[in-house]
C-alpha cells in the first residue's frame, strides 16, 4: 500500500478486531519528520516520543523536527540526507526511533499483534528500522521485493541488542568490496535494555522456488509465506520468462506465474494468499486451499482509517460507485523497473501531462540503485534522476524513460507533499489492486465510505456463512 497508508491508525484497528494489523514500514524516517513539521496534529507523534527507550534521542527528533504551528503550506519540508553505506548518525536515530513511533502507536490501548512490512529492495534503512520496530515490540516482520535471506539472522541478533550485518547488492562490486551494511545497537542504546521479544518473520514470495529457496538458504527461523498474485497492489513480480505485453501495453502474466499451492503446503509452514482475494468468497478459496488465511490491502486502502489522503480517496470511491475505477500495471513507472500498479486518478501522476510537468529529482532516494564507480567508490543512482546526471553515472538513456519518483509522489498520497521554490508542489500516485472496482461490497447503499471494521466483519461473516 505504497508508504503510509497502512498507517497507525489502520493498523490499531485491524489488530483490535483480532486480525493482524501491519504497518508500512517504507519512508517512515521521512513521514515522522514531516508529521512533526506539520505540528503534530492530535499529538501523537509526542506521545510515542515519549515512551521511547531511549531520552536524548527522542528530544534531539523532537527538537530538530517540531513545529509548533506547523509549517506554512508554501514552505518545504526539511531536506534528510539520503541513506547511504555509511549513514551519518541523525538518520540512523530518525530511522529508529520513526519505526517505534509506527509500531508503538498501531499496539497502543491493545495486547493484539501488530506487524511491519519492509520491501527487501530498499536495503539501506534496514538495520536501524528494524531495531527500532523491536524496540517498539512488533510481533511480525513482513518482507517481499528481494530474497531476504539474512532477515531472519538479524531478528535473532537484535533480540538480544546484538550488533549485525546485511549484505548490500552493489551493481559491479568487486571481489574485496566492502559491501557490508553494519549496525551496533550499543552504540546507540542509552541504558540498559532486557532481551527484546523475537518477531515472527512471514517472507512475501510469488514462486514457489523462492519459498523453497527461503526455507532452505535463510539464517534464521522463517516463520510462514504470504504468497503474493501479480494483480495485487504496489510492486509485483515480473513475469517469468520473455517479457511480454498485451493491446494496453500491460505485462501479461501466465501459466508459469502461477504457484503451486500444494508444494507451498508441503513446506509445512503457514501461508496467507494475497492479490485478489479481499472478498468473502476468496477468504473460503484460500482456506479451502490450506491457507491461514489472506493479505488484504486495496480495500484498507480506501477505508476511513487509512493514510491516503482524504481527497484522494474521495475521488477513487466515487470512481467505484460510478463503476469508472481503473488500475493499470504500468512497467515504466517504477525506478526498480518492476511493474507497479497504479490507479487512474486525475491531477495525480497517473496522468501523463502531470508526469510531465514534474521536474525530475531524486532527493529521497530510496529506491535509489547502488553501484561501484571506477575508482572502486559505492556511489549511487536513479532512473528517476535527471537523465543526465543518470547517464554520467553509467545509466542507460533507455532505462530513464517514463520513470516516475516513487518515493516522493508516495509521500505526497498521504498529505505530505514536498514545496519546490515556494511554486510546485509534489503530486501523489495512488497503487491499488486491481479488485479496486470490487470495493464496492464494503459501502453501504446509500453512502460513499466505510471504515475497516466494515471490511472485516464482511470478509469474516460472508466466510463464516460459507462454512
Amino acid at each position: 500500500m505504497g508508504a503510509g497508508v497502512s498507517s497507525w491508525r489502520l493498523a490499531r484497528v485491524v489488530s483490535q478486531l483480532g486480525q493482524l494489523g501491519v504497518v508500512s514500514g517504507t519512508a517512515l524516517d521521512q513521514i515522522l519528520a514531516r508529521r512533526l513539521q506539520d505540528g503534530d496534529p492530535g499529538g501523537h507523534m509526542r506521545n510515542a516520543l515519549d515512551h521511547f527507550p531511549f531520552r536524548k534521542m527522542a528530544q534531539r527528533i523532537w527538537e530538530t523536527y517540531f513545529l509548533p504551528s506547523g509549517k506554512p503550506e508554501s514552505q518545504s519540508y526539511k531536506t534528510l540526507p539520503k541513506h547511504s553505506k555509511d549513514n551519518p548518525r541523525e538518520i540512523i536515530e530518525l530511522c529508529i526511533v520513526a519505526n517505534f513511533v509506527e509500531v508503538f502507536l498501531a499496539r497502543e490501548g491493545h495486547n493484539y499483534p501488530v506487524g511491519i512490512n519492509y520491501l527487501e529492495k530498499i536495503q539501506l534503512p534496514h538495520l536501524p528500522s528494524l531495531y527500532g520496530a523491536m524496540l517498539a515490540g512488533v510481533g511480525y516482520v513482513l518482507m517481499g521485493a528481494g530474497v531476504p535471506l539474512k532477515i531472519p539472522g538479524v531478528l535473532d541478533r537484535f533480540a538480544n541488542h546484538e550488533s549485525a550485518t546485511y549484505p548490500l547488492h552493489v551493481t559491479g562490486a568487486q571481489d574485496g568490496d566492502d559491501t557490508t551494511l553494519g549496525f551496533v545497537p550499543r552504540e546507540f542504546m542509552e541504558c540498559d535494555l532486557p532481551p527484546l521479544s523475537r518477531p515472527k518473520f512471514i517472507a512475501i514470495v510469488a514462486s514457489n522456488t523462492l519459498a523453497t529457496t527461503m526455507l532452505k538458504r535463510a539464517n534464521g527461523r522463517v516463520d510462514g509465506f504470504v504468497v503474493e498474485g501479480p494483480t495485487a497492489g504496489g510492486h509485483n513480480a515480473p513475469p517469468r520468462g520473455k517479457l511480454q505485453f498485451d493491446e494496453a501495453g500491460e505485462a501479461i502474466y501466465g501459466e508459469r506465474d502461477r504457484v503451486d499451492l500444494a508444494k507451498i503446503r508441503e513446506l509445512g509452514l503457514p501461508f496467507w494468499l494475497a492479490g485478489g482475494y479481499g472478498a468473502p468468497e476468496k477468504l473460503r478459496e484460500a482456506l479451502s486451499a490450506g491457507a491461514a488465511g489472506i493479505q488484504v490491502g486495496t480495500a484498507f486502502a480506501l477505508s476511513a482509517e487509512s493514510g491516503l489522503r482524504d481527497d484522494y480517496k474521495q475521488a477513487l470511491l466515487e470512481k467505484v460507485i460510478s463503476g469508472d475505477a481503473c488500475v493499470v500495471t504500468d512497467c515504466l513507472a517504477s525506478p526498480t523497473g518492476f511493474p507497479f500498479k497504479v490507479a487512474q486518478l486525475e491531477s495525480s501522476l497517473s496522468e501523463d501531462e502531470v508526469y510531465l510537468d514534474r521536474p525530475r529529482i531524486c532527493d529521497l532516494g530510496y529506491l535509489r540503485e547502488a553501484y561501484r564507480t571506477a575508482d572502486g567508490r559505492i556511489d549511487y543512482r536513479c532512473p528517476g534522476e535527471p537523465e543526465s546526471i543518470y547517464v554520467s553515472k553509467g545509466g542507460k538513456p533507455e532505462d530513464a524513460a517514463g520513470r516516475k519518483c516513487l518515493c516522493n509522489a508516495l509521500v505526497a498520497t498521504i498529505g505530505h507533499p514536498q514545496v519546490r521554490s515556494s511554486k510546485y508542489k509534489e503530486q501523489g500516485l495512488v497503487t491499488s489492486g486491481n479488485d479496486l472496482p470490487g470495493i464496492k461490497r464494503f459501502l453501504p447503499e446509500s453512502g460513499s465510505t466505510y471504515s475497516a471494521a466494515n471490511v472485516v466483519m464482511e470478509l469474516m461473516a460472508g466466510c463464516e456463512a460459507g462454512l
